[in-house]
């Protein structure tokens, strides 16, 4: 039995599996067919190399993640059968449950690429732990991280995916309180509760560079610190850093690419995000000998900071029509699982910290 960090994240991607496959929720009816009726169907006569590929490959991740946990706790009779079969009734459910969903086509096709991916993703799981590399992370595990890492590896593993969701401010995650504050309107009109929502005396303004220049230290700072939380020594730490801005900056402009082209992949590399990447890594190379204690202080700090000042911005009509082209055509798939984690990352690790505050209290 070990610690680990593949069966939480398996539970959090089976989340975004489940809400990439249903979105957008709306317009559930029966159509008069059984939710299974696909199997039988003919195979579909239009499919792209795009669509072949994200249904395997969506899949693979869960698969080894499923495996992995399943090793990590000592099991390892018929693991690679059972991660399989796991995925391919998850996959089942989402295709029957797409028979309800006009928007969406219920396919035998992927159902059957899902399961592939799923077993390759198995297989590849049992192949690395057979080769020794199952107890070779955990061995560097050990001289890398605390005992009690799992919860912030899972939101480090999960940073770079919530990056790829667009924001109007680089690396700025969690700016929900336009959509809250509108979805909160729908949700309680020709109620008498609609005039109990606070008004805007006036709109939201753009932040100004300096402003935008904080958030972006802040955005970078904040991963940082949370691995300060769980590493134990300060050259290790200096490694992760460079990994964190390495894998920030070449994410962020992944998503640049996917949303306005390969040839716009930098166009987010203006003055005041410069300066806030440079001085961002100054500021953690500084702070790579702070105690873990001080670490938790420090993330829950900036995330206050960081959040405030990330939900004053507006979204300007440009970046709405950013998120429009997300919605729609290839990127839905990507849409549910990027979106959600764009929103609730911050809040996962303000959850994190003042767990790991509370923890400490208690110990004391």
């Amino acid at each position: 039995m070990r610690k680990t960090s593949a069966w939480p994240l398996a539970l959090v991607y089976s989340g975004l599996i489940l809400y990439a496959s249903l979105y957008p929720f709306s317009d559930w009816r029966d159509q008069g067919m059984l939710p299974w009726a696909f199997l039988s169907s003919p195979l579909p006569k239009y499919w792209t190399g795009f669509d072949l590929t994200i249904n395997v490959l969506g899949y693979m991740p869960f698969g080894f993640l499923l495996v992995l946990s399943a090793l990590r706790v000592g099991k390892s009779r018929f693991v690679v059968l059972w991660a399989t079969l796991t995925a391919g009734a998850l996959s089942l459910t989402m295709e029957s449950l797409q028979s309800y969903l006009p928007a969406r086509v219920p396919s035998n096709v992927d159902l059957a690429l899902n399961t592939l991916g799923a077993l390759l993703g198995a297989v590849l799981a049992w192949i690395l732990e057979r080769l020794g590399g199952i107890n070779r992370w955990s061995h560097i595990r050990a001289r890398w991280f605390v005992v009690d890492a799992s919860g912030a590896l899972v939101l480090l593993a999960l940073w770079p995916l919530a990056l790829l969701f667009p924001a109007a401010v680089p690396f700025g995650l969690g700016q929900v309180q336009d959509r809250l504050e509108a979805a909160m309107a729908h949700a309680l009109q020709d109620t008498p509760f609609l005039n109990w929502l606070p008004v805007r005396d006036i709109e939201l303004q753009p932040l100004l560079p300096g402003v935008e220049l904080v958030c972006v230290v802040l955005g970078l700072l904040i991963p940082c610190l949370l691995a300060y939380c769980i590493i134990r020594s300060a050259w290790r730490r200096t490694f992760f850093l460079l990994l964190v801005f390495a894998i920030g900056v070449a994410t962020t402009a992944l998503s640049a690419a996917l949303s306005y082209g390969p040839e716009h992949a930098w166009a987010w590399l203006n003055l005041p995000v410069k300066v806030g990447i440079v001085s961002a890594f100054v500021l953690v190379v500084l702070l790579v000998w702070v105690s873990r204690r001080v670490s938790i202080a420090l993330v829950l700090l900036a995330l206050g900071v960081y959040l405030s000042l990330l939900n004053q911005a507006p979204a300007s009509p440009y970046f709405a029509q950013t998120l429009s082209t997300w919605e729609q055509g290839r990127f839905i798939r990507f849409h549910g699982l990027a979106q959600w984690l764009g929103w609730l990352w911050p809040y996962a690790v303000l959850v994190y910290g003042l767990m790991q505050v509370g923890a400490r209290e208690a110990k004391n």
